[in-house]
C-alpha cells in the first residue's frame, strides 16, 4: 500500500513520462505519509479509443485520473498535501493543464489488506511489520527503498 491506477485517456503517455510519473508519485506519498518508498507502486492503464464518457456523451480532450488507495488513520492536512502535491507531479510530467488532471485518494484499513503475504501494519507501525518479515523478504524490499 499504496496502489496508485493512472489512467490516461485521449492522449499517449511514453515510458519516460511513466517513470518519471511513478516515481514522483512515490516520493510525494514517502515525503508526505513517512511511508516506505516500497510500499508504493504505480500501475498504468490507458482507455481505448471511444471508452471515455462524461454526462453521456463522448470525450476527446486528453484526462488523466489518478486513483490511489492508501491506508487509513492520517489527518485531513496530510491528504490535502497529498493530492495537492500529487497533481502537481501528474501535471508536470503529463504537459496536461490542471483542469484535465483528477486525483482521488481512498482510506482503507489496513487490516483489510495484505501484501508481501502479511496484513498491513497501522500507519507509523511500519518497522515492527518490517521487522516480522523473512529475512529474504526484508532483503528485497531494503533493495527496493530509495
Amino acid at each position: 500500500m499504496p496502489t496508485y491506477t493512472v489512467t490516461n485517456s485521449n492522449f499517449y503517455i511514453s515510458y519516460k513520462q511513466q517513470k518519471k510519473i511513478a516515481e514522483g508519485i512515490t516520493k510525494v506519498h514517502n515525503i508526505v505519509t513517512g511511508a516506505n518508498t516500497y510500499f508504493a507502486q504505480v500501475i498504468f492503464n490507458k482507455t481505448k479509443k471511444n471508452n471515455h464518457f462524461m454526462g453521456g456523451k463522448i470525450v476527446k480532450e486528453p484526462s488523466l485520473f489518478l486513483l490511489g488507495q492508501i491506508r487509513s488513520g492520517r489527518a485531513k492536512e496530510i491528504k490535502d498535501k497529498l493530492i495537492s502535491d500529487l497533481k502537481d507531479v501528474l501535471v508536470k510530467n503529463s504537459n496536461l493543464d490542471e483542469t484535465q488532471v483528477w486525483v482521488y485518494i481512498n482510506d482503507l484499513p489496513p487490516s483489510q489488506m495484505i501484501e508481501y503475504g502479511a496484513v498491513l501494519p497501522e500507519s507509523g507501525k511500519e518497522k515492527e511489520w518490517f521487522s516480522n518479515l523473512s529475512p529474504k523478504l526484508r532483503k528485497k524490499l531494503s533493495a527496493l527503498e530509495k
